[in-house]
């Protein structure tokens, strides 16, 4: 059974005119997105931006209203529970932030701010409730001096696993993880992705992994969905995605991803003309009127593209 599976998602949010304030169009920021999460399993969420990958991880989150669609969590639908501060869902799955800076509170110690989700849903001493917050410290590779000491004291790195702690409190069984490297160094980006596959190892979490990142993508999950226009375009396992690329947009991003060898870029440069050129001659065969992804399509083992 899948650990969460989702069914035709849609967010859409109104857009207000007029004197009155009266709906006179809608903006569809994720229009009909399905999928599934195993146990244990990283599903990588990949688009540019605008495309609607942190929307839906926030819905799934009940950080943003839901127009349409399920949401299935161990066979059960958890739709009407999401956004219910103390649902065993709510504490089944967490979040990391993309801002390491805005996401944690600079009035606060560190012990506070990893305490306060335990403090939401169990009653441990103060004694009990300091050392729950030097073990997690210490699974992300800080020390207990960290747990007195204020956001501002701290790199982005650390900051960022002070997050990751925050959200393992609670033993989750699924983490949406949304961008949490793209404003880090890449040094220290490589640092925080080890620990997050040591932790998914140790823990046996599941991740939703939100990128735009193809490289860090590729390093962290097992399947990857491709997402353009609040719909996807490509869906598969890592190896069938990054060889065998049906979609137009797809293989495009593949192409975008930078090579360290100098002597490859020439014909690296060579390939990514040849598929834009590609991608603006064939667009129409890819996509509907306005713009519109079509309906994914089983074309191998797990793997779906989106095609008329």
């Amino acid at each position: 059974m899948a650990l969460l599976e989702v069914k035709d998602l849609k967010v859409h949010f109104p857009i207000k005119g007029g004197i009155l304030g009266r709906t006179v169009g809608w903006v569809k920021a994720v229009d009909g997105v399905s999928f599934t999460i195993e146990p244990g399993q990283t599903l990588g969420l990949v688009g540019e931006s605008g495309s609607g990958k942190s929307t839906t991880g926030k819905a799934i989150l009940g950080l943003t209203h839901i127009t349409a669609g399920s949401i299935y969590f161990d066979g059960e639908d958890i739709t009407k529970y999401i956004g219910k501060n103390r649902s065993d869902y709510r504490k089944s799955v967490q979040m990391i932030f993309q801002d390491v800076y805005s996401s944690l509170n600079p009035r606060k110690r560190v012990l506070d701010i990893i305490a306060e989700p335990i403090r939401n849903f169990e009653k441990l001493t103060k004694a009990e409730e300091e050392k729950r917050v030097h073990e997690l410290l210490s699974i992300v590779g800080l020390t207990p001096v960290a747990a007195v000491k204020y956001p501002h004291e701290f790199s982005g790195g650390q900051r960022q696993r002070i997050g990751v702690a925050r959200a393992i409190a609670l033993k989750p069984r699924l983490i949406v993880a949304d961008e949490p490297v793209s404003a880090l160094d890449l040094s220290v980006q490589a640092q925080v992705l080890n620990y997050l596959k040591d932790i998914q190892e140790e823990l046996g979490l599941a991740y939703l992994f939100v990128s735009h990142d193809l490289g860090v993508v590729k390093h962290m999950c097992e399947t990857l969905a491709i997402m353009h226009n609040a719909r996807f375009v490509e869906l598969g396992p890592r190896k069938e995605i990054y060889t065998n690329a049906q979609h137009i947009y797809t293989r495009r991003l593949i192409a975008a991803i930078p090579d360290t060898d100098p002597d490859l870029r020439e014909k690296n440069a060579g390939r990514r003309d040849l598929l834009s050129r590609e991608y603006e001659e064939n667009r129409d065969n890819f996509y509907g009127e306005g713009g519109q992804v079509y309906d994914l399509r089983p074309i191998g083992d797990g793997h779906f593209v989106a095609m008329p």
